[in-house]
């Protein structure tokens, strides 16, 4: 199974638009700063035929150490989940 890594797409922009690999990079690089700085500021990202990142808060609770038994308080965060859109999950799924 192949990853694909920024260095990969940085390239894949550069063969498809013919930009220099310099501006490629930092296309990609302006792309995944927009979406950091929106999920930062608390709004959902949503990529047409693409998918969905959600933000979700979850409250403070006790959880237990699975080692020792011992509980622990777990602090209150928020947490990013991803939905794939259906032409995604189509395309993954090698249908049409």
């Amino acid at each position: 199974m192949k990853t694909v890594t920024r260095v990969s797409i940085t390239e894949a922009i550069y063969e498809e638009i013919g930009l220099s690999r310099k501006d490629s990079g930092d296309i990609l690089d302006l792309i995944i700063e927009e979406i950091k700085k929106e999920l930062a500021d608390g709004h959902d990202v949503k990529i047409s035929s693409f998918g969905t990142f959600s933000l979700h808060k979850k409250n403070a609770r006790i959880g237990r150490n699975p080692k020792t038994g011992k509980e622990a308080e777990i602090t209150p965060r928020t947490v990013i989940s991803f939905k794939p859109s259906q032409l995604l999950r189509k395309a993954v799924n090698g249908q049409k």
